[in-house]
């Protein structure tokens, strides 16, 4: 493969897609200046502000843009101000609680409601007619963003008797959430004692998460084996402030994006907010999926990075068991490599490759093993970004880091787990190995081997996918390394991904000397035209 830059280092739809987004941005934020600047608010003259302003767009995702209303600008500048409360743990959780004024549909149905304030640009379905208007309290909560945040708060404001009519969440780029509520059943004249008990019992759990050391931590293997696997409940060790039960009334599906033997995956929104609902089959239930759906769910409560993929919540009572975890709209890259057929240079290759290892370094670091790392089980969202999905076989490595069940998928398995010997975490760097070799030909591992015969060649043979020649030898030296048969001789993430960052610098150091050589034969070519 050669490393000549190309126009398509993201598919065409992404980059359609970002190209859109970014300007819808731009707009907002534009006007969001202007409609300051006209009504000369203090704050848009100070030096600086526009690059703040912008930053502050940037942190947060696109749909942010889409769903704050610029004619509030002020509330633009709110929102801001919470999130930088939020960095110092002295004022932090920051919330605002404000009175609005709700229009909705006479029948009394607010699902489409619409108010004055709202950072919510929904469609007006109704006459404004004093009848149709209601006062209610707006709750803008920023905070340490974490899993679970969204299933805590939605569970304190029905705690404390609140209906939530409208949500919105949002979680920026460096670890922080803003969410906006929408509630009635709240006396009007006591807006600031609504205030003080939502901060006094944010901070609860706010203390209960630093205790926590950081919500990441060793599990031993006893721990795991407390799971208990009931007939009509599978229930899940937590402390009683690990809150990430969802109600299924809050789910609503809107397509089904996949299905398989035992379950299905759907688009749906969980207050407001896009999430992938993964919902298991009671009628195929046994033992083994119960196993793996509580494991699933024990690993990803305790994970939160930005290249693996976000859990939200669960539902773990049938008839509903389900696991609930942000949208990822750019689907897996199995199916864009095998489906669409798409290509990557190798400063798009490495990129890729990059967002994988951050992952897989992470979950390392916090002694889980994926065991079915393959194209399939990576994900990306509106941006191109890969994030690991899918931890139904993952586990906790113990102390003594050594395993023996086969689990994964055979075409990037590891030979030890083929032979049902011991192993540890350098199973997922060999099947890294494979994920990069696919993203590099755009082929199926051993496409002419069933996956079994794979299998056999992969231990007896010690069969590998051939790789082509014109791949960049740093390339090739890293996929030998990692689809090593000893794993003692396979690399760690942590080593892959300085690897992959040092080619990144090498890939973008010689695409800068290729325009500055072709600018400089431009202008050559143009001296000799005069």
């Amino acid at each position: 493969m050669g490393d000549t830059e190309s126009c398509s280092s993201r598919p065409a739809d992404f980059v359609q897609s970002r190209s859109r987004n970014r300007r819808q941005r731009v707009e907002v934020y534009n006007e969001v200046i202007c409609r300051l600047r006209d009504s000369n608010h203090e704050e848009s003259k100070l030096p600086g502000f526009e690059d703040e302003l912008w930053a502050h767009f940037h942190r947060l995702p696109t749909r942010y843009a889409m769903d704050v209303n610029a004619e509030r600008a002020e509330d633009v500048l709110m929102h801001k101000r919470l999130l930088q409360s939020a960095h110092n743990p002295v004022t932090r959780p920051a919330i605002e609680v404000r009175l609005v004024q709700v229009r909705y549909i006479t029948d009394g149905n607010f699902g489409d409601s619409v108010h004055s304030h709202s950072t919510g640009k929904l469609e007006l379905k109704c006459s404004d007619h004093p009848s149709n208007q209601r006062l209610m309290h707006e709750i803008t909560i920023s905070t340490s963003d974490k899993p679970k945040l969204l299933s805590q708060l939605t569970s304190l404001l029905s705690e404390i008797g609140l209906n939530i009519i409208e949500a919105h969440a949002f979680s920026t780029i460096d670890g922080y959430s803003l969410d906006v509520f929408v509630v009635d059943n709240w006396a009007h004249e006591e807006t600031k004692r609504l205030r003080n008990v939502l901060l006094k019992e944010i901070q609860k759990f706010e203390k209960n998460a630093r205790l926590k050391s950081n919500a990441i931590y060793p599990v031993a293997v006893q721990e795991e084996k407390e799971i208990n696997l009931m007939s009509n409940h599978v229930n899940i060790p937590a402390d009683k402030m690990d809150v990430w039960e969802i109600d299924p009334s809050l789910l609503k599906y809107e397509e089904k994006v996949a299905s398989g033997s035992y379950g299905d995956l759907y688009k749906g929104t969980f207050c407001s907010q896009d999430v992938a609902i993964k919902v298991l089959r009671v009628e195929h239930l046994n033992d083994k999926l119960r196993k793996e759906f509580a494991q699933e769910i024990f690993i990803m409560r305790k994970v939160r990075h930005k290249n693996v993929v976000q859990f939200i919540g669960a539902c773990t009572r049938p008839p509903t068991l389900c696991i609930v975890t942000e949208f990822m709209c750019g689907g897996s890259m199995f199916d864009l490599l095998h489906k669409q057929k798409q290509t990557f240079d190798l400063p798009s290759l490495v990129r890729l490759a990059i967002d994988v290892s951050k992952g897989m370094n992470y979950l390392h670091q916090n002694n889980i093993v994926h065991r079915d790392l393959k194209s399939a089980n990576l994900l990306l969202d509106e941006n191109g970004v890969v994030k690991v999905a899918d931890f139904g076989v993952a586990r906790v490595q113990d102390q003594s880091g050594v395993m023996t069940a086969e689990t994964g998928t055979y075409r990037w398995m590891a030979p030890e787990v083929i032979e049902h010997k011991p192993y540890d975490h350098k199973v997922d760097v060999f099947s890294f190995s494979i994920v990069l070799w696919e993203l590099l030909t755009g082929k199926l591992p051993y496409e002419h081997l069933t996956p079994l015969q794979a299998a056999v060649g992969v231990v007896q043979q010690c069969t590998r996918p051939s790789i082509p020649s014109d791949t960049h030898p740093r390339l090739v030296e890293l996929l030998e390394r990692c689809w090593q048969q000893d794993p003692l001789l396979r690399p760690e993430f942590s080593e892959v991904l300085q690897l992959l960052q040092n080619l990144a610098k090498t890939c973008k150091q010689v695409t800068k000397e290729r325009r500055e050589n072709m600018q400089g034969a431009m202008k050559s070519m143009r001296r000799g035209r005069h």
